[in-house]
């Protein structure tokens, strides 16, 4: 098989290693930078055009989509799907993924726990905004966060309201959601693979910061799930129309919560602190489901 990565750094860790694994595997490797492509869109014959060469007998892609280039670099995914190229991650799921609030509705809908979350477009009644999860202490999100940007703890009525005023002020989507005290600064990340997680590990916070990301100064290590917390990683990730997903998920006092599911989960944390090859079973899952054309998504929302 010829599989593509794309990704615009092939000096990343998650990059490098897809690369090693798919050689591993016997197949033929690409790495193509998404925003160096071009797409040619013609009746019957689209093209994806890169380096100047249009690229031809790829069998499938695995997505690697930076947050910050989800515009282009999706409709670079849909037009590989158009050609009948198989992709790991459709580019709807990554969609409804990247899109914070439609994720949390779509979750919603299936079930699925959660935290308390709120949003407004207005700011005439942040009173009732707050009251809506519960009071203070309370966590605040830019919709457009990511990596534990834009996430802020707001311990009093006071800077819960400060801080939301701000945000609107500045026209930034939000959402609110109550915070998981009895979760210590602590999630886990439960790689998900096709119907069952390969790979958990528990991430904590460092000291006196609640946000429990890697890239904050967090800490890794293995991790030993419930069954209660893989079926809830497993439908969070179907919810979603996501094959590889990595599902945030906290502990709290009545159950597992979804904080988060990703559609471009780092591979470089979750394999080292696990010691699996996060990598090698992506690439098994490709071998058995990849079909040419098949690129359904029927995940309704």
């Amino acid at each position: 098989m010829k599989i593509a990565v794309l990704s615009q750094n092939p000096g990343l860790y998650s990059s490098s290693r897809l690369v090693e694994a798919i050689e591993a595997a016997g197949h033929e490797a690409l790495i193509i930078d998404y925003m160096r492509c071009y797409l040619s869109i013609a009746a019957h014959r689209p093209t994806v055009i890169y380096q100047g060469e249009s690229i031809e007998g790829v069998d499938a892609i695995i997505p690697r989509i930076a947050a910050s280039e989800t515009f282009y670099g999706n409709a670079v995914v849909r037009q590989f799907e158009m050609m009948g190229v198989y992709t790991v991650n459709t580019s709807q799921a990554i969609a409804r993924s990247r899109d914070k609030l439609r994720s949390l509705q779509l979750l919603s809908r299936k079930g699925i726990g959660l935290p308390v979350t709120a949003i407004c477009h207005s700011v005439k009644d942040v009173d009732g905004l707050i009251e809506a999860v519960g009071g203070a202490p309370l966590v605040i999100k830019l919709i457009e966060g990511m990596q534990g940007i834009g996430v802020v703890l707001a311990e009093t009525r006071g800077a819960a309201q400060s801080v939301i005023e701000a945000f609107r002020s500045l026209d930034a989507h939000i959402l609110v959601q109550e915070f998981i005290a009895e979760a210590k600064g602590a999630d886990y990340r439960c790689f998900v693979v096709g119907d069952r997680v390969i790979a958990a590990m528990k991430r904590q916070g460092a000291e006196g910061e609640f946000r429990s990301n890697l890239h904050r100064g967090g800490s890794a290590e293995v991790a030993k799930l419930t069954p209660e917390e893989r079926s809830t990683a497993v439908r969070a990730a179907q919810a979603m129309g996501l094959r590889v997903a990595g599902v945030d998920i906290l502990r709290a006092n009545h159950g597992p919560l979804v904080m988060e599911v990703n559609s471009s989960p780092g591979l470089e944390g979750i394999e080292r602190s696990t010691e699996k090859d996060v990598a090698g079973a992506i690439i098994k899952y490709i071998e058995k489901n990849a079909r040419p054309g098949k690129t359904t998504d029927r995940i309704q929302g």
